[in-house]
């Protein structure tokens, strides 16, 4: 477990580059220098190819950095192996991304106990039970059994955002949660993320094209050309 220093933000990051190497290298993300605290609701924003879903990775431990590093609760992840790597995504992120890549096979109630059974500290009656009332927490109770393709694209989703609770972790990062339902789901889904937020003193960052969504979160980080354009909370007016 990772212990958290008092007065560190949750998630910062000191100049974090991304390059490509190459006969012509390719900078995906340059410079970025950002603070995120607990129980923010952040949207990552941009056109396409300005590096959004990069700096997203790097900021999950996804991806390592050319240069810079990552901070989660004040400690450095640059020097941590692959494997210290895997353990701390296990611990402290979850992650939804644009297609669920639920398992086929297993059940919504078995999807979800999936990151449970890989970091081993509940019991399987316990993992059990937490899944259920993850599930049931966002309308699911009576859908348990039921394998992905059984379910709607709405509700196959939610499945996934539960399944990023399993081990309650302090932060979510989130590539395009909505970017293939409808507007009906998107905003079932925007729900579900907001009230997470709002009740498990939680942070979600999410890369969205939806501007009617990024609009409505508490923080947006613009970026252009793999920096960042603006960062600006809610209540701030919008550059012109």
């Amino acid at each position: 477990m990772l212990g958290s220093s008092p007065d560190a933000p949750l998630l910062e990051t000191r100049n974090l580059t991304r390059i490509l190497p190459g006969v012509v290298p390719v900078t995906l993300v340059e410079d970025v220098n950002l603070q995120i605290g607990r129980s923010e609701f952040v949207a990552i924003t941009g056109p396409s190819g300005s590096g959004k879903s990069s700096l997203l990775y790097l900021l999950g431990l996804l991806d390592r950095p050319t240069r810079g590093e990552v901070l989660i609760n004040g400690h450095p992840t640059h020097a941590r192996s692959r494997v210290e790597l895997a353990d701390l995504r296990l611990e402290q992120i979850g992650f939804v991304f644009q297609f669920h890549f639920l398992l086929p096979e297993f059940t919504a109630l078995e999807n979800v106990m999936v990151p449970m059974q890989k970091l081993a500290r509940l019991s399987k009656r316990d993992q059990k039970q937490r899944a259920t009332d993850l599930l049931a927490n966002f309308g699911l109770g009576d859908l348990l059994n039921r394998r992905p393709a059984q379910l709607s694209g709405g509700q196959r989703q939610r499945v996934a955002v539960a399944r990023a609770l399993a081990n309650a972790p302090p932060l979510i990062l989130a590539d395009e949660p909505t970017g293939s339902l409808d507007s009906h789901a998107t905003e079932q889904v925007f729900q579900t993320l907001k009230d997470i937020v709002s009740t498990k003193d939680t942070t979600i960052i999410s890369v969205t094209h939806d501007m009617d969504i990024a609009t409505r979160m508490h923080r947006r980080i613009h970026l252009v050309d793999g920096r960042i354009d603006y960062d600006r909370s809610q209540t701030d007016p919008v550059p012109a």
